[in-house]
């Protein structure tokens, strides 16, 4: 009786720890592609064709201190270096690619993927070989080292924030190029604060109009 017991306790205890160990195993980065047929974050409709998205993708880019290099009309390509600290390094790459929904209207789908790589300062210190003729060749360490940046990550940025301020700022550009040049005085119209990606650019202060300085002058 107590060696059947012992038997049943062993079974359950190596069954629970498989369990366990089932539980705290990851799941492989392949089975958390979901492939959904739905609305994806990383994409944005515009109500604009593949070429005039993407030269507003790329305006949005360069407002924003983005090094952008644009070979084709539907894509560009943008790059921003960061220096966190002294000793590490981060750039954050973003790919574009503008395709039209149908040649017959109006509209366009732009695909977003932004990479931030990492980067960390590595120190390897170098030695000397030195021939003696009574000890042979040996390798001495002279003090100096060899500092190198080395890629330590690399992900891509999770759908959030980022895209949609991102999408934002492209839809401002957008509606700033189909605007047709006013017959009034452009210093008479008040400008609107520029969207930021990163939520940082003040509010620009509206220009002085005629009136208001007829009011300064007079109270001078």
């Amino acid at each position: 009786m107590h060696t059947q017991f012992r038997f049943s306790s062993a079974a359950f205890v190596l069954a629970l720890a498989s369990a366990l160990s089932a539980c705290s195993t990851p799941k492989p980065l392949y089975q958390q592609e979901q492939f959904d047929a739905g609305d994806s974050p990383y994409t944005h409709k515009f109500a604009a064709k593949a070429e005039p998205a993407c030269e507003a993708a790329r305006r949005a880019l360069l407002s924003q201190g983005y090094i952008a290099s644009s070979t084709r009309s539907d894509s560009v390509d943008g790059s921003k270096n960061f220096q966190p600290t002294s000793d590490s390094h981060a750039v954050i790459e973003i790919h574009v690619v503008c395709t039209t929904d149908d040649p017959k209207s109006n509209s366009s789908t732009a695909y977003v993927n932004a990479v931030q790589d990492r980067y960390a300062l590595k120190k390897s210190n170098t030695s000397a070989s030195v021939g003696l003729s009574v000890f042979g060749s040996l390798s001495l360490p002279i003090g100096s080292s060899d500092d190198s940046m080395v890629k330590v990550a690399s992900e891509t940025i999770p759908a959030g924030v980022f895209y949609q301020r991102f999408f934002a700022l492209v839809e401002h550009y957008l509606k700033t190029d189909a605007v047709e040049p006013a017959s009034v005085d452009a210093a008479a119209v008040p400008k609107e604060p520029l969207p930021s990606m990163n939520d940082v650019v003040p509010a620009i202060r509206a220009a002085q109009t005629g009136s208001d300085s007829e009011k300064a002058t007079s109270t001078k």
